[in-house]
This record gives C-alpha cells, structure tokens and sequence, in this order.
C-alpha cells in the first residue's frame, strides 16, 4: 500500500542544471508487507528465517521478521521516480550508489519512505547530467533510518 501525498518535483534539462543543494522532501509511506519480503526472499534465494519465518523470528533478536536491506534499498526506484523527474531527455539512468549503509531494521508491516536531496550536479560526456543524490530511509515512529544511502542518476537530452 502506498500514501500518495508526497510532492514531486519535476523540471527541464536545462534546470536541472542548477539543482545542487535541492532538498527534495518526502515520498510518501510504503508498507512493506510480509509478502513483498516472502516475494523478494525467492527473487534472491535468501531465505534467512529472520526474514521468512515469523513465528520464530517473534522470539529473535527484532521481535518480528524484518525485511531485507537490498528489499529497503531497492524502494530507491520508485521513491526517486515520486521524488523528482527531468523533462525533455531522451534518456534517463539509474546510474548507481556510492555508499550504502543499512542503520536499523525494518520490520513487517512498517511504513517506510525515502527523503532525498541533490547534492550535486555536474555534467558528463555525452552532454548528460549527472545527479549525486544523499537518500534517507525512514521508518515511521522510528528516530533512527533504515537506510542511508548516495544514489547516483543520469539524464541525457
């Protein structure tokens, strides 16, 4: 389930070149269920009971199962996409991550959503953009982030 009130900034090529320093704000909540960790545990053959079992994970270190990391980091996709978009480009590219960190479980049934800010904008070959974005996992009623993370896009006209 996903709380769609989030806003989304969206801007031409030609702005986006300015966009250092933008804090982009929130994405909305998004569940996370224990059908998207059972559904995730098959797609990449990890199934730690911490993740799948949760009558026994009741009685582990988190007291109910827990999604994996790469299941919270791999919400970077759609969350950017609710976060921010570049008009008229031909292409646009997740280009990758330089840093992840995984600061604190999420368990079943938690809400997370990601906050994100362009740190910087420099140009590539190609006449691209390339975009340093700082993305932050939070966990609703939770102080401490899921993930802390620096998510690398590109957009080319």
């Amino acid at each position: 389930m996903t709380d769609t009130n989030a806003a989304r900034t969206v801007v031409s090529f030609e702005d986006a070149r300015s966009m250092a320093g933008t804090d982009l704000g929130q994405t909305a909540w998004r569940e996370i269920t224990q059908d998207m960790i059972n559904t995730f545990a098959d797609a990449t053959d990890d199934h730690q009971w911490i993740h799948v079992d949760p009558e026994r994970a009741k009685d582990g270190p988190f007291g109910a199962p827990i999604a994996h990391g790469f299941l919270t980091l791999s919400l970077i996709i759609p969350f950017w996409g609710e976060l921010f978009d570049v008009t008229d480009v031909s292409t646009k590219l997740n280009y990758g991550l330089d840093k992840v960190r995984f600061t604190s479980p999420v368990q079943a049934g938690s809400r997370v959503r990601m906050h994100g800010t362009i740190r910087e904008v420099e140009e590539v070959k190609g006449g691209g953009l390339h975009l340093v974005v700082d993305a932050t996992f939070e966990v609703e009623g939770q102080e401490r982030p899921a993930v802390v993370a620096t998510f690398l896009a590109r957009f080319y006209p």
